[in-house]
């Protein structure tokens, strides 16, 4: 065998990683059950399973565990893998499209740009955005949400790059730069607040799951998988990004046509899940990265890799912050972020060589 070969063998993962997307769909499953069985409800797995698969929830489970189950736990569990699944497609897309793995919606203004637009909505939802409000009607929110993203997005992307390339340097401080301006914008429209306002922006401006209901499934969920499905379609054009953008074109890569579908992409995963759970930061940075070490950057792999590992850990991540000082409930915000920027300095200390930082 030639060394060529060996390393050819050594270096393609795509049995390893199909073994990985392949054991995180049992994962997935596994922390979706964990999570609509733990709680103050007796009800166990084998009863939710076996309610679930014969449809005779009546006779497995009371009264007072199906509604906890089925009208509590159940859409925040989903509402929760989706917004884990995807804040971290969104994180490893904007990673391959900046061509860094320091990129993430959350660091670099894209989430505080989602939260101006939501906190307008909130704020000024029966006033000056009344009209808006009311053409969109539960879909307000995650629109209002979206707009504010995709606005912070490509300002981003403008100044950031230059003759086709972008720094990483000035990425990184036109984020901070930009999301600050938002943040000033938000804390004017919190001024401007009433009580019941302000209280529920102080809670939301932390990262919950708490009051998930189907209702505000309905509102962010297809925003959030209308987003993800182009994705899939893009991991060709995002593995041929590596090696610059000159070389995608000659590739035979539409760039720019690639540019416009991940920034819109992004900004609306990334609104429709800042609209309905607040900022909830790290996932986006710290999933990507796991994955590459593991499975390698190959997009075709990390992005479902990415979907089922973000919505898993955010679903776990939540169990935990709603029973770790129960009966009170941990703003899942404060818990991955607690964990995440640990990771991210590791993850800056261990980069920082090569950015020049």
């Amino acid at each position: 065998m030639s060394q060529t070969t060996a390393r050819r063998r050594e270096g393609d993962r795509s049995t390893l990683a199909i073994f990985v997307i392949a054991s995180l769909v049992v994962v997935s499953a596994a922390a979706f059950l964990f999570s609509i069985t733990t709680g103050a409800s007796n009800a166990s797995v084998i009863d939710v399973v076996t309610g679930i698969l014969t449809g005779s929830t009546e006779s497995t489970l009371g009264i007072r565990d199906r509604i906890v189950i089925f009208d509590i736990r159940l859409p925040r569990a989903v509402l929760g893998f989706l917004i884990g699944g995807g804040l971290a497609v969104s994180g490893a897309v904007m990673q391959g499209l900046f061509r860094n793995p320091l990129a993430d919606p959350g660091l670099i203004g894209v989430s505080a740009g989602s939260s101006l637009g939501a906190v307008a909505m909130i704020v000024l939802g029966a006033g000056a955005l009344a009209p808006l409000a009311h053409l969109f009607g539960i879909f307000s929110l995650p629109i209002a949400a979206f707009i504010g993203g995709l606005t912070t997005t490509i300002l981003l992307y403008k100044v950031a790059t230059r003759y086709g390339q972008t720094s990483i340097a000035t990425m990184l401080l036109a984020g901070i730069a930009l999301g600050s301006l938002a943040l000033a914008a938000t804390g004017i429209l919190i001024y401007m607040a009433d009580d019941r306002q302000l209280r529920d922006l102080t809670f939301w401006s932390m990262g919950s799951l708490a009051g998930s209901t189907w209702s505000k499934v309905a509102g962010a969920g297809p925003i959030i998988l209308l987003s993800l499905l182009p994705l899939p379609f893009m991991a060709r054009g995002l593995n041929a990004l590596t090696l610059g953008e000159a070389a995608a074109f000659h590739m035979g890569i539409s760039v720019q046509r690639l540019k416009n579908i991940a920034i819109v992409s992004v900004a609306a995963a990334v609104g429709a899940s800042v609209a309905v759970s607040g900022g909830i930061g790290f996932i986006g940075i710290v999933v990507p990265h796991i994955l590459r070490m593991v499975i390698g950057p190959d997009h075709r792999f990390l992005l479902p890799a990415s979907a089922l590992l973000g919505g898993s850990l955010l679903v776990v991540a939540d169990v935990v912050a709603r029973t770790i000082v129960s009966p009170a409930e941990l703003p899942i915000g404060i818990l991955t972020a607690g964990v995440g920027g640990p990771f991210f300095l590791w993850m800056l200390l261990r980069q920082r060589s090569r950015l020049s930082l």
